[in-house]
């Protein structure tokens, strides 16, 4: 069987460690890298989308970085028991005619056994900001360990 350390139950450490290496993925925008972290049978809430599977994960996240441009995630983890993390996060983006926006929201995760998430329910709001109200300046991926988290930012 595959595993995704760390593993479950969660301490501060490994949840944190988990949160990070999430934010790590998503910010690669490498959908087939990403979807690796969900079980084959993965169930997601994420807007309106309801994606069931790793497959359907993995094109779901095709289509949201086809249409999110210039992608950069800062995730925070809010609260953790046993196999479960809530995060909070930010991500700044623009569409192809370069309207930025600031998206905001909370996901609640469970993970099975191996560290694989089998449930993500994500809530979303964008915020339209301008281009001069951008927070997140690190080139494309990973977000450097000295750039600021959303607690720092005042987000």
């Amino acid at each position: 069987m595959e595993t995704r350390p760390p593993l479950p139950p969660f301490t501060l450490e490994t949840a944190t460690q988990k949160v990070r290496l999430a934010e790590d993925g998503w910010n690669s925008r490498d959908p087939a890298r990403v979807a690796l972290a969900y079980s084959e049978n993965t169930r997601w809430r994420n807007r309106a989308e309801f994606p069931v599977g790793r497959a359907a994960a993995q094109a779901f996240l095709e289509r949201k970085w086809a249409r999110e441009l210039d992608y950069r995630l800062i995730k925070e983890l809010w609260a953790f028991a046993g196999a479960r993390i809530a995060v909070r996060f930010a991500y700044e983006w623009h569409d192809d005619a370069r309207n930025w926006f600031r998206s905001y929201g909370n996901e609640n995760w469970e993970f099975n056994e191996a560290g694989l998430m089998t449930h993500r329910h994500a809530s979303i709001n964008d915020l339209p900001i301008k281009e001069n109200e951008r927070k997140f300046f690190w080139p494309l991926g990973r977000r450097p360990d000295e750039h600021p988290g959303l607690s720092a930012l005042g987000l």
